[in-house]
């Protein structure tokens, strides 16, 4: 193997620079960097506790035995006034249908101003954003209960997100599936 011939005089690198001096020093902030802001603690948030799985538990089922109540009022009106007249029957029904209502209506007023059904009011837990401010009733109404009773209603995995939302309480945030949608959380009165 030979060597290469020899680069000319000319061709040959420039001898190296002189050492730099330091370089010059850092401003006191990073112009670069994102703006800091400061961030009010809204009042309330720091002693926001978050419910337990019991009490939301109690509260659901509370709940639900108001709604077995008033079903089975509404049956039973409905079943007295079977052989009275066309008319008593309806007017039966119509009061029946009315006190259901009533009943809705009551739970969306108090869902609207205290973020809670009237089996969370007994219990002693209300719903709020996960920043501790009001919830709207618009979020809960399609974000907590449409949003996931749509899920729970597809054909085949229905059940299997029913299973998971209710499940999802064991975790350490204590949070569901609904509440992870609408950007919520349950805590203490």
């Amino acid at each position: 193997m030979t060597q290469p011939p020899p680069l000319p005089e000319t061709a040959r690198l420039p001898p190296p620079l002189p050492p730099a001096a330091s370089p010059p020093p850092l401003p006191s902030y990073n112009p670069y960097s994102a703006p800091l802001a400061q961030v009010e603690q809204q009042p309330g948030q720091a002693d926001l506790e978050l419910a337990d799985r019991g009490s939301r538990l109690g509260a659901y089922l509370l709940d639900s035995v108001f709604i077995v109540v008033l079903a089975i009022a509404l049956v039973a009106v409905s079943a007295v006034f079977e052989n009275a007249g066309q008319g008593a029957r309806a007017a039966g029904v119509i009061l029946a249908l009315l006190g259901f209502l009533a009943y809705i209506g009551f739970n969306l007023v108090l869902l609207h101003r205290h973020g809670q059904t009237l089996g969370k009011r007994i219990v002693g837990i209300r719903i709020v954003r996960t920043d501790g401010s009001r919830c709207e009733l618009w979020r809960i109404i399609v974000l907590r209960v449409m949003a996931s009773g749509l899920l729970q209603s597809l054909p085949f995995i229905g059940w299997i997100i029913f299973l998971v939302d209710s499940l999802m309480i064991f975790g350490d945030e204590r949070r569901c599936l609904h509440d992870i949608f609408a950007d919520t959380i349950v805590v203490r009165v």
